[in-house]
């Protein structure tokens, strides 16, 4: 299925604008996880952590879940496909693992919330904590880079099912 010019521009439109919020509500909460670890504030460490739990509830999940979709919608309704080039598989490889991390790692954002709710903040089991989401933040900001960078330069490959694909379309127009 092919979409119109103006269904493509609209799947575009929708796919560029929740990976660009992707990154940068990433980019946020790694600012945050940053200053949960290194802060000596006790009230910036609560804001930070407390922070971060509503950021990725309420944007980067959002977002991620969007950009997986508006990019499954995007590459079926092109001639790019979803398995035809290896970087459109690359792009959907890459996004469906931080999607998957990121879910997963819901429990440890939660978590670390409610250690900074507390009224006695343990600073040591925040801190251990702390550090791997800066850790996976800052990975996941990495992994979903790449996808960016692929999407613009699109490098030349096509998989064994697009070349394929391809020569039986090349055979049918020679008929």
């Amino acid at each position: 299925m092919t979409m119109k010019p103006g269904q493509r521009k609209f799947a575009l439109t929708a796919h560029v604008t929740s990976s660009v919020g992707l990154l940068g509500s990433i980019a946020a909460f790694l600012a945050l996880a940053v200053t949960g670890v290194v802060s000596e504030d006790g009230q910036m460490i609560r804001a930070a952590y407390l922070a971060m739990n509503l950021i990725a509830r309420f944007v980067i999940v959002p977002l991620a879940v969007a950009s997986l979709l508006t990019g499954l919608i995007q590459s079926l309704g092109t001639p790019w496909g979803l398995v035809r080039h290896w970087w459109v598989l690359v792009k959907l490889l890459l996004t469906v693992f931080a999607t998957t991390i990121l879910l997963i790692k819901m429990e440890l954002i939660g978590y670390a919330a409610r250690l900074a709710a507390e009224v006695t903040l343990d600073r040591a089991d925040l801190g251990a904590v702390g550090v791997q989401l800066m850790v996976h933040a800052a990975g996941g900001l990495l992994v979903l880079l790449v996808p960016a960078v692929l999407s613009v330069y699109k490098p030349a490959g096509l998989t064994r099912y697009g070349a394929d694909k391809t020569r039986a379309q090349r055979a049918l127009s020679q008929l």
